[in-house]
């Protein structure tokens, strides 16, 4: 998300990893099964009981931010582990009173989540599987940026989508030196990505990063067409997940519009080849 979809890193050379408890055991493979070539190296599969995420490996903003016109406030009572296997960030519109979006008034309430300080990664495969909200003025995104924050422009948009386009995602990248490419994904037969759980992913190598929707790939930016210094993609990123309202991009919600809106999450994965050693 620019100045503020979901994400499968793969690549086929090593990939370098980056934690903050390095000595930690590898987490458990998921249900489905690791993917052959790959070794899990990180992921939440969201089966704890109800509540908030794990602060092991998630922080949560508790601010409005301001990022590109938004008018949402990000509070943590907005996202919970629902104890069925999956992450809820809910958007609403009831309880946006008392918080402050100085110099505009917040239109509702969300919530955003991010890895860093606790898991970051250069390369690799990252997935998340997520059904997505609708309507005018939603704008939930699954995305990393350089760590450490603040460090940088760069900036992969894994998955965003706006509401008003039911059966649209995006995969961008931006980087240095005014490097930004979007690509878009539409779901054939009139289908809807509010209508059932999708995979988003980004197979991230060293010479080109490819967007993926349920394994498939629709694009594939390659850093020989980037300009001289723009490609910013050759150290760690953390990753995050946010439901935003509003912006330069989707515009603000308006009568068509209903709330409450839920972004759920079944699963996060990152994995690295399995050639490449622990760390």
């Amino acid at each position: 998300m620019a100045g503020a979809l979901v994400l499968t890193f793969a690549v086929a050379v090593a990939a370098t990893l980056y934690a903050v408890s390095p000595d930690e055991p590898e987490p458990a493979p998921p249900a489905a099964g690791v993917p052959a070539g790959w070794r899990l190296v990180w992921s939440d599969e969201f089966d704890g009981p109800a509540g908030p995420p794990d602060p092991a490996k998630w922080n949560l903003v508790d601010d409005h931010l301001g990022y590109n016109n938004e008018l949402e406030y990000y509070t943590p009572r907005n996202a919970v582990v629902d104890g069925q296997g999956r992450l809820v960030i809910t958007a609403r519109s009831d309880d946006a009173g008392g918080h402050d979006c100085s110099p505009r008034v917040c239109a509702a309430t969300s919530a955003r989540l991010f890895t860093a300080g606790k898991f970051e990664q250069r390369y690799g495969r990252v997935e998340a599987r997520i059904k997505l909200p609708e309507g005018q003025g939603m704008w939930p995104a699954f995305w990393a940026r350089r760590s450490p924050q603040g460090s940088g422009r760069g900036e992969i948009d894994i998955m965003e989508h706006l509401g008003r386009e039911p059966d649209t995602v995006h995969g961008s990248l931006h980087g240095e030196q005014g490097y930004d490419v979007q690509n878009s994904y539409r779901l054939p037969d009139g289908g809807r990505f509010a209508d059932d759980f999708h995979v988003f992913a980004a197979d991230w190598h060293p010479d080109r990063i490819s967007f993926l929707v349920d394994g498939q790939v629709y694009a594939t930016e390659r850093k020989a067409d980037a300009p001289p210094g723009g490609w910013d993609f050759d150290v760690p990123y953390y990753l995050l997940l946010n439901l935003a309202v509003g912006g330069d991009w989707p515009g603000p919600p308006d009568e068509t519009t209903r709330f409450p809106q839920q972004m759920i999450v079944d699963h996060v994965r990152v994995y690295a080849a399995a050639t490449d050693p622990p760390r």
